[in-house]
């Protein structure tokens, strides 16, 4: 059983999304912050597309499906606020967290749409 960094009754209303997301436990689980996102066209009419991940996850820890977990929107934006403005960005969209600038700055993702 997974052990995550918030609990879900310390969860605030931040945002009104009714789809889901992916994330993966380096975020929830071990507290990472986001640095790696991208919204892709949605495998069905509950997903809302996005993707998030530490950016350190290598392709073994993506490949493993235990490793990943589908959220509401607003349960990975308490985990990373910084990631609020983004949300309504369109698919194809993605970004990476600019530790200079910090935020998160647009990113190439070719082939995403496809």
């Amino acid at each position: 059983m997974k052990k995550f960094k918030k609990k879900a009754e310390d969860l605030i209303n931040l945002v009104d999304m009714p789809q889901r997301c992916i994330a993966t436990d380096k975020i929830t689980c071990e507290g990472s912050k986001i640095g790696y996102m991208y919204r892709e066209i949605p495998d069905d009419d509950m997903d809302s597309g996005w993707r998030f991940f530490a950016g350190s996850e290598d392709q073994e820890y993506v490949d493993n499906p235990e490793n990943l977990e589908y959220y509401h929107p607003n349960t990975i934006a308490n985990y990373d606020p910084s990631i609020i403005p983004f949300l309504n960005a369109p698919y194809g969209s993605a970004f990476e967290w600019d530790e200079n600038e910090k935020t998160f700055i647009k990113i190439d993702f070719p082939n995403m749409l496809e």
